[in-house]
């Protein structure tokens, strides 16, 4: 058998190859730091309070904080109460953007913070564990002119979680309390110019809706998207790498099926890390430029999920089949302790992401955080998360290191093989070290880009604590996933090359005047009995070392 492209290229070919791709990588964080400006934008918003005079209202009623049609509004709830206005009257409206701005289909989401302005007062402070009880609506429209479309309308509750960090007495009334933001709305695509927001706080004292929650001055908010300006870099990037890894994919097959024997599960398992790989690339994020597809952001999810899976069960498998001997190798089932948990850490992620995500294509002001129980059970997942990962990652330099020390068993037997086999199959385990410890630093980056991911997510709960990720992450990871999965098809695919003049691998070990035949029996039982992509694949064995 011919052998992998890794062991039969010249050393001087693979540096060059290995040099493209370093810079490749490095291009791709420069796309990122130089060229695309950060992911996101945060845009912060005062609600006008918006005074609704209407009697007998038949359907709904839109108050615009400014423009030619915007609302009677007020300036303080003291006005309100000298105007005899009821809180059941007072509108809180919001209009994003803000004036002379547009919205557009590039900035891909928006996701929606808020936060109360509330005032300390010693006859109406905030009840212990207080609701705030919060009607809002919510349309849309694309010019100045026409009316505004209702685009969702809900009855929501959040815990307000406040602090006032001063005695509470009566010189102190009027400060204002310390309140956590909290999760207010998120759109999964910004189809129309603009959005209009409409908050009510309705009160009712019978029925204990919006009391204790204190004295309310200001409601503020903090719209977040994506820039247009990072998505065409991304959807660039996504455009060029696509074809690529689609190219290699199928030239990587192909050299597999034009072998004679059947492909092992270790060149299955590599296709398989590619079809992923070629999932999330295709850029079907061009077509929500065009299209309202609100839901983007939970197939964005999915497809994330299905490659992290593929990619963490392809290290195990890969670091696996250069340890088990020649009657558990090629069996996918004898991985299913390692694999199965992958597999159901991504299938609780994927029904962790329906819960919050799923719901809000119906409902954008759902959101799992707004409930004690909701937020415990987010906060644990995140957690929980980040601390598998970790321990993955320690697994895998586990299996790494049993590599290593197998490979290093074998090298006993080559002080008494000839020199220039020798030092072939020295270069044959140099190389695949150093592909090791590459993929060992992949997971690494990783295991770091998905618990920043993960944090990221929930900074917003985070309190002070937060994480900025700057756009050369997203760039220079996303890059390093298609190199990595380039460079493993590449250097994994069959070569047509045959070490030695014109010999197959098994009869260079054994040939050279048959001198030193019994020297090289420990080699020769592995190398010439069993099929596998490489030399190393098929020198790892534990029959070997027999």
């Amino acid at each position: 058998m011919a052998g992998a492209i890794i062991e039969n290229m010249s050393t001087k070919k693979l540096v060059i190859v290995g040099v493209i791709l370093l810079l490749f990588q490095a291009f791709a964080f420069m796309v990122g730091g130089l060229i695309a400006p950060s992911p996101t934008t945060a845009v912060h918003y005062l609600a006008t309070k918006c005074v609704d005079i209407t009697k007998h209202r038949v359907g709904t009623k839109w108050f615009m904080p400014w423009g030619p049609n915007q609302c009677d509004k007020i300036q303080s709830f003291d006005e309100a109460m000298a105007k005899k206005v009821e809180a059941n009257n007072i509108v809180f409206a919001v209009h994003i953007p803000l004036p002379n701005k547009e919205m557009s289909p590039w900035f891909q989401f928006m996701l929606v913070i808020l936060q109360f302005d509330i005032a300390f007062k010693m006859y109406n402070q905030i009840d212990e564990g207080a609701m705030a009880m919060i009607d809002v609506g919510l349309a849309y429209r694309d010019d100045t002119v026409s009316e505004w479309t209702e685009m969702a309308h809900s009855f929501e509750q959040r815990k307000l979680n406040c602090n006032f960090t001063t005695s509470k007495t009566f010189e102190n009334e009027g400060r204002y309390y310390e309140c956590d933001l909290l999760p207010f709305m998120e759109v999964g695509s910004v189809a129309h110019k603009y959005y209009l927001l409409n908050i009510r706080l309705p009160v009712n004292e019978r029925k204990k809706i919006n009391v204790g929650i204190g004295e309310i001055k200001d409601i503020r908010l903090v719209s977040i998207h994506q820039n247009g300006g990072f998505t065409k870099v991304w959807f660039a990037m996504k455009t060029f790498l696509t074809p690529s890894i689609l190219i290699i994919m199928i030239w990587y097959w192909r050299r597999i099926t034009l072998m004679s024997r059947p492909p092992v599960l270790l060149e299955k398992v590599i296709l398989a890390l590619g079809i992923s790989m070629t999932f999330i690339n295709i850029p079907v994020e061009w077509f929500s430029i065009g299209f309202n597809w609100t839901w983007m952001l939970l197939f964005g999810d999915i497809r994330q999920g299905i490659f992290y899976s593929m990619l963490l069960s392809f290290w195990i498998i890969f670091c696996g089949e250069h340890l088990m001997d020649q009657t558990e190798r090629n069996r996918f089932s004898v991985y299913w302790k390692q694999v199965g948990p992958i597999v159901f850490g991504s299938f609780c992620l994927f029904i962790f992401d329906m819960c919050e995500r799923g719901v809000q294509l119906t409902n954008p002001f759902y959101s799992i955080w707004a409930s004690d129980v909701g937020t415990e059970l987010a906060m644990a997942f995140i957690i929980v998360a980040g601390i598998c990962a970790c321990l993955y990652f320690l697994f895998l330099c586990f299996m790494v290191f049993q590599v290593f020390r197998n490979i290093s068993g074998k090298r006993t037997s080559l002080p008494a093989m000839s020199k220039a086999r020798r030092l072939h199959y020295e270069g044959l385990i140099f190389r695949f070290k150093f592909l090791m410890l590459v993929t060992l630093t992949c997971a690494a980056m990783t295991v770091i880009f998905f618990i920043i991911s993960q944090v990221n997510e929930g900074h917003w709960h985070w309190g002070e604590h937060t994480v900025q990720v700057n756009s050369a992450f997203f760039t220079g990871i996303y890059g390093m996933w298609n190199l990595y999965v380039f460079a493993i098809m590449f250097l994994y695919a069959p070569s047509h090359k045959r070490y030695g003049d014109g010999q197959s691998s098994g009869q260079c070990i054994t040939g050279d005047a048959g001198g030193n035949s019994g020297e090289d029996i420990q080699l020769t039982t592995t190398i010439t009995h069993v099929d596998g992509p490489s030399e190393i694949y098929k020198m790892t064995g534990k029959e070997a070392q027999e």
